[in-house]
């Protein structure tokens, strides 16, 4: 039943994992709002931890599990396009799908283009099933108007500061490059914080949160100018960009930041200034609020 007794919504919240990703930022969402009055449950599915079987198995068991979840609530939101073809099943008021690039391009790049046709029915299904969709970057949101039509509500992700009172202050070492794969978030961090450069090599992207943590933690950032990184990264001034599957540029502007100590030092204080400015709680939590209740004229 829907709790009638509380101002706040109860909103069920899906995605494949609840750690790293979309699948993170879902989880740091529903941490933040739950302390501030909210009543956000976590959906948990099972998935086969292969390549290929991923996103098919979680659907397919997420539908199966959905089937026989009676419980409704005044809000069901799904993180990425798997969890909104699953979230048909469950019963609630409205219903919001959130988007961190187009899946159909995702798949394909990652996949094929046969298994993309399937990618893209899937999308189609997935926001068929929403009665609002959110994304996380300008990027993505003018993509998705561009090309399918479609209104998507801007809503950024914000960067919790006070967890970074655990990580320890150490000094940063030099001559040693360091991938973070599989890594948790602390340990991640503290690597990080370690660093001289944090450097984003992708080849597609919606908005990396760990650009987000490098500027607060003022470890200077080079990254491709791919998704919606450049909302983030502007170039000589938060940080610097170059072009995409270029390693000679890459390499170039890797070691001549390295040198330049002077441009570190105003990249690191800018970006910082910036983060503070726009993606911390205390600025983006009021959005957040007002996004749910106004779903529900609350």
């Amino acid at each position: 039943m829907i709790d009638k007794t509380s101002n706040n919504p109860n909103i069920l919240y899906i995605s494949p994992t609840f750690v790293g990703g979309i699948g993170g930022h879902a989880f740091r969402v529903s941490e933040k709002l739950n302390q501030n009055g909210f009543d956000i449950e976590l959906m948990k599915i099972p998935h086969i931890p292969i390549k290929n079987l991923k996103n098919p198995s979680f659907t397919i068991f997420g539908k199966i599990k959905t089937m026989f979840h009676k419980k409704s609530y005044d809000l069901v939101h799904a993180w990425n396009i798997p969890s909104g073809i699953i979230m048909k099943n469950i019963k609630a008021k409205k219903k919001i799908l959130s988007i961190h690039g187009v899946y159909g391009e995702q798949v394909e790049a990652i996949h094929s283009k046969s298994i993309s046709k399937l990618g893209k029915i899937a999308e189609k299904n997935a926001i068929a099933n929403a009665n609002v969709l959110t994304t996380d970057s300008k990027f993505v949101q003018k993509e998705y108007l561009d090309k399918f039509g479609l209104n998507i509500e801007y809503l950024p992700a914000p960067l919790d500061v006070k967890k970074f009172v655990s990580i320890p202050k150490s000094k940063s070492k030099n001559s040693k490059v360091i991938y973070c794969t599989n890594l948790d978030w602390i340990e991640t961090m503290k690597i990080l914080q370690q660093s001289k450069l944090l450097v984003v090599p992708s080849r597609q992207e919606s908005l990396p949160q760990v650009i987000k943590e490098a500027f607060y933690l003022k470890i200077p950032v080079i990254a491709t100018d791919v998704g919606g990184i450049s909302e983030l990264v502007k170039h000589n001034q938060t940080g610097i960009l170059v072009p995409s599957e270029n390693p000679q540029k890459l390499k170039i502007a890797i070691n001549d930041l390295l040198e330049n100590i002077e441009l570190q030092e105003i990249l690191k204080q800018n970006a910082y200034d910036f983060l503070l400015e726009y993606f911390t709680w205390e600025k983006l939590l009021p959005k957040y609020t007002k996004f749910y209740k106004n779903l529900l004229n609350l």
